[in-house]
This record gives structure tokens, sequence and C-alpha cells, in this order.
């Protein structure tokens, strides 16, 4: 197992125990044009469960691997935040905008790991 496929499985773990909603991790490794090798997708249910989401994925990826994100988008307004961790990105959404901006159907090419 890659040191990138730890990662992401870490942060679903995290967005897991926090109750984020469907959870998925997207491998971009096959796919030409992708802007890394992971993607870990999840939903929450108000701003407030958005922003906790990123901050325990932010805690247990610190705690276990003593990473910070290169950088973290979206936070203030928590509808969607990206924390970018070079080769896994994690995105997490409020479900309405999950549903319009559907990057698991952009990305429909990319194998499911299995978490």
């Amino acid at each position: 197992m890659t040191e990138s496929e730890i990662l992401a499985k870490l942060a679903a773990q995290a967005l897991d125990e926090k109750k984020g909603i469907d959870v998925q991790i997207l491998d971009l490794r096959g796919l030409q044009s992708a802007p890394c090798a992971f993607f870990v997708i999840a939903s929450g249910n108000v701003p407030s469960h958005v922003t906790a989401l990123s901050d325990h994925v932010h805690e247990i990826v610190k705690k276990a691997t003593g990473l910070n994100p290169s950088k973290v988008e979206g936070y203030m307004n928590a509808e969607w935040i990206l924390m970018d961790y070079f080769d896994v990105v994690v995105h997490i959404f409020q479900q309405d905008k999950r549903q319009f901006f559907r990057l698991e159907q952009l990305w429909a090419d990319a194998a499911h790991v299995e978490i």
C-alpha cells in the first residue's frame, strides 16, 4: 500500500468517525488527466458539520503522519471545503453542493477504493 493510499484511507476513516455522509475514495492514478492520486469525498448536513469533518480530518492526518494540508479552500463558507495533501485531495460538501458538482460522475472512470 502506498503512502498516498494510506493517507486517503486515514482521511476517509476520519470522515466516517464524524458521521460524514457517503464517504468515498476515488483512485485517479490510472487516469491521464488526473490532478492527484486520490479524491476523498464526503458530505455534511450543515456548515458546522462540514467544518467539523474538515477539522477531524486535519487532526487525524496530522497525528498519524505529521502532515498538514498544503492548502485549504472554502472553510469560511463551509459549503465545500477542499483540503489539498498533494497526492490526496479531500472534498467535503454540503449535500446540495455535492449533487450540483457531481465529482463522482465527472471522474466516473476512476476506481473506487474499499474503505
